[in-house]
């Protein structure tokens, strides 16, 4: 069941004791990703009742802090839970803008289905985030390449241990000051190539954005960081190889005959936000774009012969970032030069530069928050 924002009215608590102006000014002078909160977060409460209706009701903002939980709730046990991540930039002006909102609520229905949760009205995940930016506006950071990190997500709260889906959810927002993902100055990356982990599988929950497809990934990210890599590179194995996604990232590849190949969408990948505007920017400027299978050989044998001049990853919290290499327990494919080449780094230009307002949003992907 979905609700307008009409049918629902948020109330809000002021925290009493926010961070101090000194404080967060502490904080947005080196935010790093993910490590500081805002002072509020936007909640939702959704409950199935005795005739079997279920409905969202209570929105609200409140202080930021622990979630008073039942040890029994259906998250701890089943991982009944969805989130999503998209960012709030501060432009010029002071105002403070979103970037496709409404792809981000899109994705998070596609996942509520997956996972047996209930959808949300997209109006209303707009509004939640609306509602969070305006009391927080302070925390929009406003260097270059920052922003407000934004959190949405959805956890099953029902007490009880029978498997079956949960008649009590929780949606909420929480917010986190970002700078660069990876960390300081913008440079190519080192990923690792997993082989004896799998991301996703036909039929399972690949393409939902779900806690455990990260939860799984996470021992094969720790044999990543053993090689000296910041991300891991899947494949299926099934699949003559096909290269996937990274462990939080799509990945594309410039070829140098001018076009720009991602894998294709097959239910195992994840339906990216930034993707689908990468792709939608590269075919603006005349680039031939497909979606298809590309094998680890091929990106080898690319590589090798020069077709591949350029490989870059991509996803809300890292934007674009240019893969330098790609190490295997056979070896290493290294990207031409570099690693930083020039169509990536245009395109990553572009990119920002819409979502900060510096560019023409010629496809009306903004969204005013505050």
């Amino acid at each position: 069941m979905t609700l307008s924002t009409s049918e629902l009215t948020f109330s809000q608590q002021r925290n009493t004791a926010p961070k101090s102006e000194a404080e967060r000014a502490a904080i947005l002078a080196d935010p790093g990703f993910g490590d500081y909160f805002t002072d509020h977060t936007a909640v939702i409460d959704y409950k199935v009742d005795a005739e079997g209706q279920g409905g969202w009701s209570n929105a609200r903002i409140e202080p930021y802090g622990p979630i008073a939980m039942d040890p029994a709730a259906a998250v701890l046990h089943y991982g009944q839970e969805i989130f999503e991540g998209l960012k709030a930039y501060r432009h010029a002006d002071g105002s403070v803008w979103t970037f496709r909102p409404e792809a981000n609520a899109a994705r998070l229905n596609a996942s509520a289905r997956r996972l047996a949760l209930p959808e949300l009205a997209p109006e209303l995940f707009i509004e939640s985030l609306r509602q969070l930016v305006a009391i927080d506006r302070d925390w929009v950071p406003s260097g270059d390449g920052e922003a407000l990190y934004l959190r949405p997500f959805m956890i099953a709260t029902e007490a009880f241990l029978g498997v079956r889906p949960a008649r009590e959810v929780s949606f909420r927002v929480i917010a986190s000051p970002a700078g660069n993902y990876f960390g300081g100055e913008l440079k190519p990356v080192s990923i690792w190539l997993s082989t004896g982990y799998a991301r996703a599988g036909e039929g399972g929950t690949g393409e939902a954005k779900c806690g455990g497809n990260y939860a799984a990934s996470l021992a094969a990210q720790l044999e990543a960081e053993a090689h000296g890599c910041k991300q891991v590179l899947f494949l299926d194995p099934f699949n003559d190889n096909a290269i996937e996604e990274l462990g939080g990232m799509n990945i594309f590849f410039v070829f140098k005959d001018g076009r720009l190949v991602t894998p294709a969408l097959n239910g195992h990948i994840l339906h990216g936000v930034t993707r689908a505007s990468v792709l939608q920017l590269a075919a603006d400027r005349g680039m031939k774009v497909e979606e298809r299978k590309i094998t680890i050989d091929e990106w080898r044998d690319g590589v090798a012969s020069g077709d591949i001049t350029e490989a870059f990853a991509c996803g809300t919290a890292a934007v674009l970032t240019p893969i330098g290499e790609l190490k295997t327990a056979d070896g290493v494919i290294a990207s031409p030069g570099s690693g930083a080449g020039e169509v990536t780094m245009s395109i990553r230009e572009q990119l920002l530069g819409i979502q900060t307002g510096a560019i023409e949003d010629l496809h009306g992907w903004l969204t005013r928050l505050a």
